[in-house]
């Protein structure tokens, strides 16, 4: 599964360096990618560049911004997709969380590694990943199954640890058994 696959050659340049920083800070990270990189990548001059993004710190929370609508959109409709499908809401998150966990593409939680890599130092970016897991539980409270036990901010919880787990490099498989387990447990109250 692919969240993201922008098509760059056809866009205007601010779009083609948020596409361009997106793959790059989320494969390589924030502080390892540099603006020389983002411009090689995104075809645009140095010039270009700064008039679209007057400093990295900008173009970074705008990847944040992108990132959170595209993550919680696929989020929200896998998840609402599956409860559809009759799965109870442990099968969906389930399904969601594995589909994600076993892209090629996946290195854990965009916000996650944003905090970690940038958290101490800028409040602002905090806030941000905030924001994200606070819409998350949000995302999981609005499944009927979840949301009669307000279980939305524990399951985030959950979530987060699972995706620590599996970026840590432990097998989904085992990852995915405690996940459910424990998941279970939290609707039963």
């Amino acid at each position: 599964m692919k969240l993201f696959e922008p098509p760059y050659d056809s866009l205007p340049p601010r779009e083609r360096i948020l596409f361009a920083a997106h793959a790059l800070f989320y494969r390589e990270g924030i502080r390892a990618t540099g603006v020389d990189k983002i411009i090689e990548q995104s075809s645009v001059s140095k010039v270009t560049f700064y008039r679209q993004y007057a400093s990295k710190d900008e173009l970074i929370r705008a990847y944040l911004d992108y990132r959170h609508g595209k993550w919680i959109s696929w989020f929200r409709t896998s998840l609402l997709e599956a409860a559809s499908d009759g799965l109870t809401a442990a099968d969906a998150l389930e399904a969601a969380l594995r589909a994600w966990f076993s892209s090629p593409d996946f290195r854990g939680c965009a916000f996650l590694n944003a905090a970690a890599e940038l958290g101490a130092s800028d409040p602002e970016i905090l806030a941000v990943v905030r924001r994200h897991k606070q819409e998350m539980s949000s995302v999981l409270d609005s499944l009927p199954e979840i949301a009669a036990v307000s279980a939305g901010p524990a399951l985030s919880l959950v979530i987060d640890g699972a995706i620590v787990h599996v970026q840590m490099g432990q097998a989904v498989d085992d990852v995915m058994g405690c996940f459910k387990a424990s998941v279970e447990r939290i609707l039963r109250g």
